[in-house]
């Protein structure tokens, strides 16, 4: 039978995707080999029973996570499903989302759960020790909802939900990241020792309630590490915020600093294993700058509530201790010689004891300072290390 030109062309056509079809489908365990080879320096890998795909869909079953160490354990996992997932050209993968089953722990009358976690936007590098940005285990967010544990079949702690978030820089030589943890919730009332116990009580700290926020950018070439924000944020206490602005902190120094803890883990003679591992980071701490830093409380009733508390153990009313740790705070000062930093100090602490609003220490030398040189002043004249790092102390500004 002679065949006419268009069936001859259908037919060869049907041929070549018949060949063509495996050679782009997924193969799901090359995924997780990547996955395993860019997570590995975290100390873990991900096994599985079996994987699977569909289409742009990896499905693992029987997931666990293996933790390695002196003492390796293995966290089952489930069945974690990949959507969306397409191949680089670097022979990385890009995920759009990844689910993770919802996690159950039991043992006696204490438990674990935390509900609908889930990754966006996850990339799988295609050689991870490239040293580059494109070479990172990266995601673009992470979820999950309800956290709850309980301890003697009473809840203990609490979350409503958490995110991150990492956004690729617009020279795409970094990134801006951020993260929430909502609504935060501790029981201490379980705590048995008596005193503590008590402590907790007068304090007001038996029920704590509230937020975790943080934010911040990475320019992972140049090194330049900045947190702007790092917030506790807790009703009828205050307010704790952190920030620092460093530089030198490249996939280099991430990745000797990795080195350095696995070389230490693997050496049997820990207290050789420790020493290598201060020298190593003694080393790697010479390439990072210090640029600024920021500590700020701002209260919301506990520092009166201390000040009792503390006062109550010495006899005396808050009212009247506060007015001794005044007269205390410049004798203490005097003993590090640092005359224009203990002006400033008795004045904020002063200042802060009779209105509670907020205490601020900063540090904001006025170029930056390389930290072999934080370190040789903390060492050889401590006195010194205000005026280097640009220190000043201030209240209810």
């Amino acid at each position: 039978m002679k065949l006419s030109g268009s069936s001859r062309f259908l037919l060869s056509s049907a041929a070549a995707l018949a060949f063509a079809s495996p050679a782009f489908a997924l193969d799901g365990a090359d995924l997780v080999a990547k996955l395993n080879a860019a997570y590995a320096t975290s100390g873990a890998t991900i096994a599985y029973d079996q994987v699977s795909v569909d289409g742009s869909t990896v499905t693992m079953e029987g997931t666990k996570l293996v933790i390695s160490g002196p003492e390796s354990k293995s966290i089952n996992i489930g069945e974690v499903t990949m959507e969306g997932v397409e191949e680089q050209d670097d022979g990385g993968y890009y995920v759009e989302t990844v689910a993770l089953p919802d996690v159950d722990m039991k043992e006696a009358d204490n438990s674990f759960s935390v509900r609908d976690m889930q990754i966006g936007g996850l990339t799988i590098p295609g050689n991870p020790n490239g040293g580059t940005i494109d070479d990172m285990l990266v995601y673009e967010t992470a979820s999950t909802g309800p956290l709850v544990v309980t301890a003697k079949g009473k809840e203990v702690f609490s979350m409503e939900s958490s995110e991150a978030n990492m956004t690729a820089l617009e020279d795409g030589k970094g990134f801006d990241f951020d993260a929430d943890l909502k609504t935060i919730k501790a029981d201490l009332s379980q705590v048995d020792d008596a005193k503590t116990k008590d402590a907790l009580e007068k304090l007001g700290l038996m029920q704590v309630n509230g937020d975790i926020a943080m934010k911040g950018s990475w320019q992972v070439e140049s090194g330049d590490m900045k947190l702007d924000q790092f917030t506790f944020d807790f009703a009828n206490v205050g307010k704790l915020n952190l920030a620092f602005d460093i530089s030198g902190y490249t996939l280099q120094f991430v990745k000797a600093m990795q080195d350095a803890a696995k070389a230490a883990e693997a050496n049997p003679n820990k207290e050789q294993a420790n020493q290598a591992m201060g020298l190593a980071m003694m080393g790697l701490m010479q390439q990072l700058t210090f640029k600024s830093a920021e500590i700020r409380f701002e209260d919301a009733s506990i520092t009166k509530r201390a000040l009792d508390y503390v006062g109550g153990q010495q006899g005396v009313p808050g009212d009247q201790f506060a007015q001794s740790l005044k007269a205390m705070v410049p004798i203490m000062m005097a003993q590090l010689n640092v005359p224009e930093l203990q002006n400033q100090v008795s004045a904020a602490v002063n200042t802060y004891l009779d209105n509670p609003k907020s205490l601020t220490i900063r540090a904001t030398p006025a170029n930056p300072v390389p930290v072999p040189m934080i370190a040789g002043a903390a060492m050889g004249a401590p006195n010194t290390l205000p005026q280097v790092l640009g220190v000043t102390v201030t209240a209810n500004d």
